[in-house]
């Protein structure tokens, strides 16, 4: 009895103790509850999902290989990442919702691709996408402006895949269409960040000035005393195809070199160029 003022000290500390443990364990519960609902509020969009026939038509777009690394902007209930981690590839969704973070977290865990995939809580405009080889999104077009020159810094040959929004003035590389006409949302572009080559280059026998607007090249060859426009200069990454005076150039773009092969009426010869700096 001369203890008596130790016990609600005991209590005290047998109550702080047991209440956030209670309380977390009925926030897991009602978190593993949570149900996204159509048209729910985002940060700075509303939530529609990409229908399955449209993920499957943006993931064959994409190319996936090995050695791809997905990023899906604003992933939602992780529907995207989820179906390219069943291909084997590792993928990552960064969605500001911590609720879809979650939700998608038990989902991949029910589809058994835990281990390939990667759920993030954050803002998708402050997020590091360097390690990207491919990134989705379904963002309005303004949302896609804004993301645009952070894109065009990527590596080249990145390729970004949207559901149904454009790039503006930035031209698309390919677009599909799905056959469902059930919904709005049935059709997917996709870009592959050019590389630069826009400049001064110069070859054995003479330069060539390159301009560039995004993946469209043109420009001049000089050859001593003869100058030619180059035509149908396209960039797909960095491999750049165009044609001057009747030879079709193929080279690809490393920093300030391009080297490949010149080709006219059958004979191909080696070519290489330098950028000027």
């Amino acid at each position: 009895m001369k203890n008596w003022k130790f016990w609600p000290s005991v209590f005290l500390g047998f109550v702080l103790l047991v209440i956030p443990e209670v309380l977390f364990c009925q926030a897991n519960t009602e978190n593993s509850d949570y149900e996204p609902e159509l048209g729910q509020a985002g940060k700075d969009v509303i939530w529609y999902p990409t229908p399955h026939d449209l993920v499957d038509i943006m993931i064959d777009m994409a190319g996936l290989t090995s050695a791809d690394y997905l990023v899906d902007l604003g992933s939602g209930d992780g529907r995207i990442v989820i179906a390219a981690a069943k291909k084997g590839i590792n993928a990552a969704g960064v969605e500001f919702n911590q609720d879809m973070v979650e939700y998608s977290k038990r989902a991949a865990e029910k589809e058994g691709v835990a281990d390939k995939t990667d759920f993030i809580q954050a803002d998708f405009f402050e997020y590091d996408l360097s390690k990207a080889t491919v990134i989705t999104m379904f963002l309005l077009p303004e949302i896609n402006r804004k993301l645009k020159p952070v894109l065009l810094e990527l590596k080249p040959g990145t390729r970004i895949i949207t559901n149904s929004f454009s790039m503006q003035d930035w031209f698309y590389d390919e677009m599909r269409e799905s056959d469902n006409k059930t919904t709005s949302w049935n059709t997917a572009y996709l870009w592959i960040v050019p590389a630069k080559v826009e400049g001064s280059w110069k070859f054995k026998d003479g330069e060539i000035e390159l301009t560039q607007d995004y993946q469209i090249v043109k420009g001049r060859m000089k050859t001593g005393t003869e100058s030619h426009n180059i035509t149908d200069g396209r960039l797909r990454g960095n491999v750049l195809n165009f044609t001057c005076n009747g030879v079709k150039y193929v080279c690809t773009i490393d920093n300030n070199t391009m080297k490949g092969t010149a080709e006219k009426e059958g004979k191909s010869n080696a070519w290489e160029a330098v950028k000027a700096l």
